[in-house]
């Protein structure tokens, strides 16, 4: 069954706010005609990046944590088609493609108890199928020569993306994670914990680098994984960086580059790595918004930057103001995306 529920005019006209003497980023964006097949429009629409959204948290349900992922869409959807059009921001080359609709899943989910072992099977059942749908949606967009920009939703979907980027283009990749977590947990059915578990166990995923990981998060067994594979997983952690001061963020920035610019690479961003950004696993340590954005800037304008992944954010748990920010922060990224692009 197709997932995708495509964003219309309709959509547009109801979320850009028009005001007198301006032009939205939203005015300008590029749709498509849902009557007609997808994959033909995305090769020969005339667009550099497809957007959509993943609006779920069953992974992070699936891995004992908190909902709240599922609204982050919508809602980041709103701060960037109310954006400026201006000589800074080019949206002509941008198609919001729609979201995969995983409201029955949601509701399924809603009748599970998390600390019952069956229901988190279950729950891990579900994501698996989720997949499934991510993997062919992230396929077809880059086997069409796009470059997808994915609003999650939680942290599982980098499996998807990297599987379907993968066999799109017919090699493993590399990822590039701004993360709090290693996300790299044993392959006990999928959740938001072990995506890159799966992906490089599985083939798909190359080299894969973890930028910002806090120490007190990673298990000794995740560890000792990735201390065998020192040719495949790197990291460097928030505490050397900013606490030990034992590294300095341009080198590190620099040393991720190098480590996985060798192949088509995602640049994955979870919001847990920023400090107090409401998402389900917040932080009061973390990277500045500005040196997230840094971060992105260097990564995107590389040749073999493929995908943009932003995850985590649970506008929900926060206060209105501060659920704003975290949604303008998500339509910053994507700007910050596309401008280092070229467009």
């Amino acid at each position: 069954m197709n997932k995708l529920v495509p964003f219309t005019a309709n959509d547009q006209k109801q979320i850009v706010k028009k005001r007198s003497g301006e032009t939205k980023f939203g005015d300008l964006i590029q749709i498509i005609d849902a009557s007609s097949p997808i994959y033909e429009q995305l090769v020969n629409l005339d667009v550099t990046f497809v957007i959509f959204g993943i609006p779920e948290d069953i992974g992070s349900f699936a891995n004992n944590g908190k909902s709240g992922t599922y609204t982050a869409w919508s809602e980041a959807l709103k701060v960037l088609l109310n954006m400026q059009s201006n000589t800074f921001n080019n949206p002509s080359k941008v198609l919001v493609l729609g979201r995969l609709d995983f409201l029955k899943e949601q509701k399924t989910i809603s009748n599970f108890n998390p600390l019952k072992i069956a229901d988190r099977k279950k729950a891990r059942l579900i994501v698996a199928n989720i997949d499934k749908h991510v993997s062919k949606l992230m396929h077809d967009i880059v086997k069409a020569g796009k470059k997808p920009i994915v609003i999650g939703g939680s942290h599982s979907n980098a499996y998807g993306n990297i599987k379907g980027t993968s066999l799109a283009l017919k090699t493993p990749v590399n990822a590039i994670n701004l993360d709090a977590h290693a996300n790299f947990d044993i392959q006990d059915g999928r959740h938001s914990g072990n995506a890159f578990t799966y992906a490089y166990n599985e083939g798909f995923l190359s080299k894969y680098f973890i930028f910002g990981m806090h120490e007190n998060q990673v298990s000794q067994r995740v560890l000792n994984t990735i201390e065998k594979l020192p040719k495949k997983i790197a990291y460097t952690t928030f505490e050397s960086l900013y606490v030990r001061k034992q590294s300095k963020y341009g080198k590190e920035i620099l040393r991720a580059l190098r480590f996985i610019q060798g192949k088509p690479f995602g640049i994955e961003i979870d919001c847990d790595a920023i400090e107090n950004m409401p998402s389900i696993a917040m932080s009061s340590s973390g990277l500045s918004v500005g040196k997230a954005r840094e971060f992105l800037n260097v990564f995107s304008k590389h040749k073999n930057a493929t995908y943009l992944h932003i995850c985590g954010a649970a506008p929900e748990l926060a206060s209105k103001k501060t659920a704003k920010l975290s949604s303008k922060f998500i339509g910053d990224l994507i700007t910050d995306f596309i401008r280092a692009n070229g467009s």
